[in-house]
């Protein structure tokens, strides 16, 4: 381990901190001692760069466009594992070995997925139309109420029970706010159907459970549309430490349940910078109404003097194009030609948007590529998904990787409270 110097001009004085060598990505200086040993400390608006934990749960390369969840490339694991596999690897260190320990983590979460009656009387005390995310944060935290002794783990046994409930029942959750929104009975699981196909029969069904009988009129729930929603939920189960899980992560750090949390992870989450961008891909596509109006809009995101954003094009992290952004395009592609069709229309003018910003010199200098959420909107309208619970897919899809990220915090015995310090320009 290599040290770096730190010289205070104003007082000639040497100051040396440890570099850490990460097993993937640039070093690390150990900062952790500045204040104590220097009397100064670092600004840093945003966190971006600076590291505020240890984690072994997933890797990005913004350079190369690279995601790892515990050294796995998500394309690799969208392709050969499904979502509840995923969620092993996350919380349990490990794949499944063969396809009857699959099965048998699936139907755990199929018989843990039914809600606390007391819970589901929540949900009348929203208003119609209130959105799913705010209902959904609410029921989460009252979650604490009804597990109260997660609060105190104490061993392994006690971290899955955790997790795989929360994991279990968050698709169960998502699927009555968003029936509670619109005015429709309530469905409760069926633990016949696997977990992916479960949250679709429970957005979809009538209280007698037959499948053709769907909110909407539309057919039965097919097997496309369970292996599309799977790769969506894998593509979304972690990605380091973005700003919810940090979320997560600063809110364990006091010693709250972890429930409460993961509420405030949902609650951060929700914004339009963060998860909820999604939804506003969609909006703007709408807006610009016609591939002769690309150029047009084009423009305007180049203009520093229009307020005007295109949304769905670069990320903090990554310098190339998303990974998880590639795996969606090629999705939509394929489900389109297998017989889910997609908004042709909408579909048309993301694509032209995506050709002329690329081969846009303002885009190229500033390394502005689709990101995931750019075709993910596209996608889930064609599997019926309403827009409203965008977001909540992701929550859906996040669930694992905010598990690990907690449990991960909570078992360092190094672990610390979160409490960054200011640079104060105050009187």
């Amino acid at each position: 381990m290599g040290t770096i110097s730190l010289i205070n001009n104003e007082t000639n004085e040497k100051f040396d901190f440890n570099i850490i060598n990460c097993t993937r990505g640039p070093k690390a200086v150990d900062f952790s001692k500045l204040f104590e040993t220097a009397g100064i400390f670092s600004y840093d608006p945003g966190y971006g760069s600076t590291a505020g934990c240890e984690s072994t749960i997933s890797y990005i390369d913004g350079k190369k466009g690279e995601l790892l969840y515990k050294g796995h490339k998500v394309e690799e694991l969208v392709a050969k594992y499904k979502f509840t596999d995923v969620c092993k690897l996350l919380i349990n260190e490990e794949l499944p070995k063969d396809e009857k320990e699959s099965k048998e983590f699936d139907l755990e979460l199929r018989h843990r997925s039914f809600l606390h009656e007391g819970l589901i009387n929540l949900f009348s005390a929203f208003p119609d139309g209130a959105h799913p995310m705010a209902t959904l944060s609410s029921g989460v935290s009252v979650l604490s109420t009804l597990y109260f002794d997660h609060k105190d783990m104490e061993d392994e046994d006690d971290y899955q029970t955790m997790a795989r409930r929360i994991i279990a029942k968050i698709p169960t959750m998502v699927a009555f706010c968003y029936r509670n929104s619109v005015g429709a009975p309530f469905i409760y699981p069926d633990i016949q159907r696997s977990y992916v196909e479960n949250f679709l029969y429970m957005l979809r069904a009538y209280p007698h459970g037959k499948l053709k009988q769907t909110i909407k009129g539309t057919e039965e729930i097919t097997s496309l549309e369970i292996e599309a929603l799977d790769k969506i939920f894998t593509l979304h189960a972690d990605h380091g430490q973005n700003a919810s899980t940090t979320t997560v992560r600063n809110v364990a750090s006091t010693g709250v349940h972890p429930y409460a949390a993961i509420a405030a992870g949902i609650s951060a989450l929700w914004g339009p910078a963060h998860g909820g961008a999604n939804e506003k891909v969609l909006k703007q596509l709408n807006e610009i109404g016609d591939v002769k109006n690309v150029d047009k809009f084009i423009d305007r995101a180049k203009d520093k003097n229009d307020p005007f954003r295109l949304m769905g094009f670069g990320h903090r992290v990554y310098k190339n194009y998303d990974p998880r952004a590639k795996v969606l395009k090629n999705l939509k592609d394929e489900l389109d030609k297998k017989g889910i069709r997609m908004d042709h229309h909408l579909s048309e003018i993301a694509q032209k948007v995506e050709e002329v910003a690329l081969s846009d010199e303002y885009f190229i200098e500033r390394n502005l590529y689709p990101n995931v959420d750019f075709y993910s909107g596209i996608i889930l309208t064609a599997l019926k998904i309403p827009t409203q619970l965008f977001t909540p897919i992701f929550v859906i899809g996040r669930m694992p990787g905010w598990c690990a990220q907690l449990l991960e915090h909570i078992k360092n015995p190094h672990a610390r409270i979160t409490r960054p310090r200011q640079v104060y320009l105050g009187k």
